[in-house]
Order: structure tokens, then C-alpha cells, then sequence
């Protein structure tokens, strides 16, 4: 007959580890932050190319979007780290994350910005002609105003999407939260401490990330 022993919490444990989880927590966030900064300024560009008026735009751009969008992001973190070496091109792994990241999502957030921007009303466009605004001008100051205004709730799921993705990162070396507790887990074996405190650090994280999203909504809005 086989027996199992309850499990039982060990503070000690989790004392030993925080050291460690900090480290973690200040790796994740780099990702998260800088990701989300290539996320939103490359996505930004892949939506503005989208209403390039020449389809030798448009066409090349759309099939570089859907091909980063249905492609694993674990299958380009290997390629960007292990392939592009071979061709002279190399970054630290840590490096090689947050541009993975980033340049994925950015395929996502290209097309929250196209959503916000066909939202802008007809008007707008015709008034900043009547007015004969450049068109840098109109873009800078009439229609991107509105169009991030109306969609910085769908950004924030992917701000959220995004540290949810950033364990990924491991499968290259990237020391962050959940590679820290598994280290950390193997040495002392004890796993339940280490894998406890990176789920509630992950739920903490989400829900700060959250309320500043909408704090930042609110302001926008009004």
C-alpha cells in the first residue's frame, strides 16, 4: 500500500528563496516594461503602414504581421537566440527576450491601434482637411489623440498577456521569476514554497499592472 505524507509549509524555506525571488521580480518587470514600450511603438508603426497609401506597403507589412502573429513565440525566442548568431547577429539572452516579446505582441497592438484608428469619426478627417492641416498634423494632433484614447483598455490585456508570456523566456536562459523558483526548488527540493510565492507574485503583479492601466484610462478619458 502506498502512502503520501502531507506536505507541510516551510517558512524557512521561503526565507532562503526571497533573495532570489527579488531578482526574479526585477527581471520580469525589465521584460515586461521594455516589451511593452516595443510592443506599443512597433505596433503603432505596423498600423500606420497599414494605411500606407501604396499596397508595395501594405501587402509586405501584412504578411510579416501574420506570419510573427502565427508563429510561436517560444519558436522565435529559439530563432532570434540560437539561429541569428550563425549569421553574425547576437544579443544577451536577455536582450534577445524583451525584443522577442515585444516584436510579437507589437503584431497584436497593430491591430488594436487599426481598430481605434478606423474608429475615429469621418468628421474628424474631413474637418482637418477643411482646416489644411498637414498631414503629419492631422495624424499628431487630431487622429492619434482619439484612437489611443479608445484603446488603451484593449493595450492593457496585453500588458497582462505579456508577463503572463515572460516564463517563456527561460527556454533561452532568462533567469526570471518561475526559472529563479525552479532553480531555487531543485536545490532544496522543496517546491511548493518557491512555485507558491512566484503564483501569488504573478497575481500581485497582473492586478497593480491592472489599476494603473485603468487609473491611466480614467485620465485619458476625461
Amino acid at each position: 500500500m502506498i502512502t503520501t505524507a502531507a506536505t507541510s509549509w516551510d517558512w524557512s524555506a521561503v526565507s532562503d528563496f526571497m533573495p532570489h525571488f527579488w531578482d526574479g521580480v526585477l527581471v520580469t518587470l525589465q521584460v515586461l516594461l521594455y516589451g511593452s514600450l516595443i510592443s506599443f511603438s512597433v505596433g503603432l508603426l505596423w498600423a500606420l503602414a497599414f494605411r500606407a497609401p501604396t499596397r508595395f506597403v501594405r501587402w509586405p507589412v501584412g504578411l510579416i504581421t501574420e506570419f510573427i502573429r502565427n508563429t510561436p513565440l517560444l519558436v522565435q525566442l529559439f530563432f532570434l537566440y540560437f539561429v541569428l548568431p550563425e549569421a553574425g547577429i547576437q544579443f544577451s539572452a536577455l536582450t534577445t527576450g524583451v525584443v522577442a516579446i515585444g516584436l510579437h505582441y507589437s503584431t497584436y497592438t497593430a491591430q488594436v491601434y487599426r481598430a481605434g484608428i478606423e474608429a475615429v469619426p469621418v468628421g474628424q478627417w474631413e474637418a482637418a482637411r477643411a482646416l489644411s492641416l498637414p498631414y503629419r498634423k492631422t495624424w499628431t494632433a487630431v487622429i492619434l489623440p482619439q484612437a489611443i484614447r479608445r484603446v488603451v483598455p484593449a493595450l492593457g490585456n496585453y500588458v497582462v498577456a505579456m508577463l503572463k508570456d515572460t516564463p517563456l523566456l527561460a527556454g533561452i536562459g532568462v533567469l526570471e521569476l518561475l526559472q529563479r523558483s525552479r532553480l531555487q526548488a531543485a536545490q532544496t527540493f522543496q517546491y511548493t514554497e518557491a512555485l507558491t510565492v512566484v503564483g501569488v507574485a504573478f497575481i500581485v503583479i497582473s492586478y497593480l499592472a491592472s489599476l494603473l492601466l485603468r487609473s491611466l484610462e480614467r485620465r485619458l478619458v476625461h
